[in-house]
C-alpha cells in the first residue's frame, strides 16, 4: 500500500502551534521572574536607604512639573472666596508646595496640622491635588482641619497623580520658581521629616531663586 503524501500546510500549522505553545511557556516563566526581580530591587533599595520611603527617587526631579490643569473642588471656599483649581501657570514665579491628598487617606489626617503650619510661610504657595475623592468629603476634611491650600485641583481618576509619579497618597513636591520639581517627599509629612527634609528643601529652593 502506498502511503499518502503529507500535506505541507498541515505540517506548517503544527509547527506554528508548537511555536506558540513554546512562547506561552516562556512568558509564563518570564513574567513572574521579572516581577520578582522588580520587587527584589525595590526591597534592596529600601534596605540600602534604611527603609525610609521618603528616600525613593523621582525621575521628575530637576524637570518641569507635569502639565496640570485640574478643576476646583465644587463648593470649596476660603476666606469667603471660591478656591480655584490647579493650573500649570501656578508653578511659576513662586516656590510651590504641592500636596497630593484625599479625605480617605489616614496619614493625610495626621499631616494636616503640619500643612497648616507650612502655609503660614507667605514666601511659598501651598496647593493640593485631591485624588479620587468625593467633593463633600474633601470639603468636610478641610472644614475639620483647616484649609492650607491657595488652590486645589480634583483628580477623580488619579491620572494627574500618575503623571506626577505619585506612589501613593499622601505625597509632597517642592516646585521652584522656574516650574521645575526640586524635591519629592514620599509619604506623609511628620514632625521629624518636616524639619529634617521638607523645610531645608523649601529653603534651598527659595535661596536658589529656582
Amino acid at each position: 500500500m502506498t502511503a499518502l503524501p503529507q500535506d505541507p500546510t498541515q505540517n506548517s500549522a503544527q509547527e506554528r502551534a508548537h511555536e506558540l505553545a513554546a512562547r506561552r511557556t516562556r512568558l509564563t516563566v518570564l513574567v513572574p521572574l521579572v516581577l520578582f526581580l522588580a520587587v527584589a530591587a525595590l526591597f534592596f533599595y529600601r534596605l540600602v536607604t534604611g527603609g525610609d520611603p521618603s528616600m525613593l527617587p523621582s525621575v521628575l526631579i530637576g524637570h518641569p512639573a507635569p502639565q496640570t490643569n485640574l478643576p476646583p473642588v465644587p463648593g470649596l471656599d476660603r476666606d469667603g472666596r471660591p478656591v480655584p483649581g490647579l493650573a500649570s501657570a501656578d508653578f511659576t514665579d513662586t516656590v510651590t508646595l504641592v500636596n497630593v491628598w484625599a479625605s480617605w487617606c489616614v496619614p493625610c489626617h495626621d499631616e494636616a496640622p503640619l500643612l497648616m503650619r507650612l502655609a503660614e510661610d507667605k514666601r511659598i504657595r501651598v496647593v493640593g491635588i485631591n485624588q479620587k475623592d468625593q467633593p463633600e468629603n474633601a470639603r468636610r476634611f478641610l472644614g475639620r482641619y483647616g484649609n492650607p491650600f491657595a488652590a486645589v485641583g480634583i483628580d477623580p481618576n488619579g491620572r494627574a497623580s500618575i503623571e506626577w509619579g505619585v506612589y501613593g497618597v499622601p505625597e509632597n513636591f517642592v516646585v521652584g520658581r522656574d516650574g521645575k520639581i526640586a524635591y519629592k517627599l514620599v509619604g506623609p509629612i511628620t514632625p521629624a521629616n518636616i524639619e529634617r527634609d521638607l523645610k531645608p528643601a523649601i529653603e534651598k529652593a527659595l535661596a536658589n531663586g529656582s
